[in-house]
This record gives C-alpha cells, sequence and structure tokens, in this order.
C-alpha cells in the first residue's frame, strides 16, 4: 500500500472503528487513543465530554458516570499483561557446568540438567544454580601469603611432643547440589574445620621429622581421605580434590635450635656412612685372608697326612723285608741314614795313620763331589785321586773320603722332601 493512501494513518479523515469500508491497517494514533480513554474510563473521567463545558444543572460540579463496562475491559488488560510477564519470570537458562534446584515453597521439588527451563513463578516456585565444575580453594594455616601465618590453624602438636607449623591449601569441587544447599551453612568453613581436623590427626600420630621432611607426601595424601571422609559423614556434598601442604616447619621461636639439632643428625648420619664405607673395605679383605689361611692349614693338614701314611707305608713295607732278611736291611737302613747324615755336612774325614807328612787338600773339588752326590750325579772322577801330596807321594789309604752309594731318584727325592718339612717346621 503506498503511503500516499488517503486511508493510511491519519489521512483517512475520521473514525474507522465504525463498519466503513477499511481495507488498510489499523491506526497507530487511534489504537493509543482507544486505550487513553480506556484508562480514563477505568478512573472515572468522561472521556465523551470535553474538559471545560458544562453540562447540566450542577454544572462542573457533577460527577462523571461510572461505566463499569470501561473499567472491567481496562482490568483484564492489565491482568493479561501482568500475567503474562510473571509466568515468563519462570524461565530460566542452566549452563553445562551447572545444575539447577527447583524450590517449590522454599521445599526441593526437583534437579534439572543443563539447558533452557521453566518453573512456576515466584512465590510459588523458585530455582538455585550450583557450578559443579568449578574449583574452589580453601587455605588452612595461612590467608593470602605464607608469611601471612594464622598460628590459630598452623601450630600443631607431634607425636614426640614437639610442634610444627603447618601450611596447606585445601581443593575442592561440588558432588552433589541438594546436598551442598541444604546441608552446609558455610561450604567453606566446613571444609576448613574437616581438613583442620583431619591433619591435626594425622599429624599427633607422626613423629616431626616424618612431617617436616620424608612424610610430606604421605601426611597430604592422608589428610585428603580423611578429610573427604569426614565431608561424606556430615553429608555436604563436597568433593575433596587435592590438599597440597605448602610450608612446613617448626615455630620461628625455636627455629635456630632446631636447625642446630639438624646439622647434628646430619653429622652422626655422615660419621655413620664413613663409618659403614670403612668397614665394607677392612672386612671383606680379612674374610679374604681368613679364608686363605683356612685353605693353607687344610692343604697343610693333607700334605702331612698323606706324608705320614706314606711313611707308614713305607716302614710296613721295609718290616716286611726286614723278617725276611734282617741283617741286609739293618746294613741297607744303616748305609741310607749314613748317607743323609753326610751328605748335609761339610766335615772332611782324614785318615791320620798315613805316612804322609804333609797333605794338599783341594777343598773346593771335595765340596763340588759332595754337592754332585746331593744332587744325584756321579762324580767324574774317584776323590782319592785329586788328593796329591805337595813333596811325596801318598798313598790311597791316606785320604778315605766319605762313602756314598747311589740311591735310587725315588729314595733321594723323598728323603729331600722330608728335610725341607723339618726345616720349615
Amino acid at each position: 500500500m503506498s503511503l500516499n493512501d488517503p486511508k493510511w494513518g491519519n489521512r483517512g479523515g475520521g473514525d474507522n472503528r465504525g463498519g466503513g469500508d477499511n481495507q488498510g491497517p489499523p491506526d497507530l494514533e487511534e489504537l493509543w487513543r482507544d486505550f487513553n480513554r480506556r484508562l480514563s474510563g477505568m478512573f472515572g473521567r468522561n472521556s465523551g465530554r470535553p474538559s471545560g463545558g458544562s453540562g447540566g444543572g450542577d454544572g462542573g460540579n457533577r460527577l462523571p458516570e461510572f461505566n463499569f463496562r470501561q473499567f472491567g475491559g481496562g482490568i483484564g488488560l492489565i491482568a493479561a499483561f501482568g500475567a503474562v510477564i510473571w509466568l515468563a519470570s519462570g524461565f530460566y537458562i542452566v549452563d553445562a557446568s551447572q545444575r539447577g534446584i527447583v524450590l517449590q515453597f522454599g521445599r526441593f521439588l526437583e534437579a534439572t540438567e543443563p539447558g533452557l527451563r521453566w518453573r512456576l513463578p515466584y512465590p510459588i516456585q523458585t530455582h538455585e544454580l550450583v557450578n559443579l565444575t568449578g574449583v574452589r580453594t580453601v587455605e588452612i594455616g595461612y590467608r593470602g601469603s605464607e608469611r601471612n601465618k594464622v598460628l590459630k590453624e598452623a601450630l600443631m602438636l607431634t607425636d614426640d611432643e614437639n610442634i610444627v607449623n603447618i601450611q596447606f591449601a585445601v581443593q575442592y569441587i561440588l558432588k552433589d547440589p541438594q546436598q551442598y544447599l541444604f546441608n552446609n551453612r558455610g561450604a567453606d568453613d566446613s571444609v576448613i574445620q574437616a581438613a583442620e581436623t583431619a591433619v591435626r590427626e594425622i599429624v599427633g600420630k607422626s613423629k616431626m621429622d616424618f612431617v617436616l621432611y620424608e612424610g610430606r607426601e604421605q601426611v597430604a595424601a592422608n589428610a585428603q581421605k580423611l578429610t573427604q571422609e569426614i565431608l561424606d559423614r556430615y553429608a555436604t556434598g563436597i568433593q575433596v580434590s587435592k590438599v597440597t601442604m605448602q610450608n612446613a616447619q617448626p615455630p620461628e621461636q625455636v627455629q635456630a635450635a632446631f636447625d642446630d639439632a639438624v646439622k647434628a643428625g646430619q653429622d652422626r648420619e655422615r660419621q655413620k656412612n664413613e663409618g659403614q664405607a670403612y668397614a665394607n673395605d677392612v672386612i671383606p679383605r680379612a674374610r679374604g685372608a681368613a679364608s686363605r689361611l683356612l685353605e693353607e692349614a687344610d692343604a697343610y693338614k693333607g700334605r702331612v697326612v698323606a706324608q705320614a701314611e706314606g711313611d707308614a707305608s713305607r716302614f710296613k713295607q721295609i718290616l716286611t723285608e726286614y723278617a725276611k732278611a734282617p741283617e741286609v736291611t739293618r746294613q741297607r737302613m744303616y748305609i741310607d741314614t749314613m748317607q743323609q747324615v753326610l751328605s748335609n755336612t761339610s766335615k772332611i774325614l782324614v785318615d791320620a795313620k798315613g805316612s804322609g807328612n804333609l797333605l794338599y787338600l783341594p777343598l773346593d773339588k771335595l765340596m763340588q763331589v759332595t754337592a754332585s752326590v746331593v744332587a744325584g750325579a756321579a762324580p767324574s772322577a774317584d776323590p782319592a785321586q785329586a788328593v796329591r801330596p805337595s813333596s811325596a807321594p801318598v798313598t790311597e789309604s791316606a785320604i778315605t773320603p766319605p762313602r756314598v752309594d747311589a740311591l735310587s731318584g725315588e729314595a733321594r727325592t723323598r728323603e729331600a722332601t722330608r728335610n725341607r718339612d723339618r726345616g720349615e717346621r
């Protein structure tokens, strides 16, 4: 429709509420004017008369005529508009990280999932949005920074009656929105009290050195487990995600003495390690020497026993031969004994009954003969021929060298072994 159409807007020239031929849209100004007339009628004003006219016998003081029809129409329009707004107030949006809790007259009704939801408007029903994925953190023993200590929470007593200063943080999330809303007056206060109780119980059962040094991670893990048990016992709907030990140290008043004790303990451990290293060096060597001596003793024992058994066996054999030929056996034994005795001496026997006055004794030749006999080799020449007088001839009877009978190689070896054994003893 063109804007120049005489029936568009106010260009119609008359009231189109009648049954005239009106093909265009309604006039906005006329609608607004009609709305104002209805409001005026609702408050008792007569919109049909001019404000300055006089009408009737009572003049301008005549009360306007009350129109129940107009009043009822205005109330219905406002009520309908208000009802729409009231019903629209029941819409709410639940994010993906949230859960909605609908309350009917303050009592739990249902839990809603993420999305656009609707409930009955207030005061019949209300809703609460609870964030389940957001991580909340509470600090115990300090606030904001480790320097801002809260000694009432941080000082704890250990099992060995020592006081330690412990600062830790607890991170938690919500796992049950209904329990979180209805069973908690203050979630952070509940977590702080439960965590402090758990840590005090664990520290009270542990030694100071364990809490301050090697057991810090274990204390944190046990505190997380015990805190969760306490919160579940009270049905708080809270899930503890992590307990972090920020600081653990003795009180400042005894810090210097504690440092001295720690240094002394470290010195003690160092000396123990040095002593253990020395023991690890000396003890194996001593054990090796003892084992070697035991092996040598066992070897000596075996050798002596074997030699004794051999001597006993030889004696039995000689005894058997002696029973057969006593004289021959006795002579042989004498000769063997004299050979053994004389072969180990450097003395020279000279026949003094000879007629010679001056003897020339080649001691070097005699010693060589003796050495060769001991070694088992026969002499290359008769020792009597090596003795020569310096001025007069000397008979063979003048010099009588030791008589040496050749023995078998087995007998010489046995006697030499026996001599060495005696020398070692």
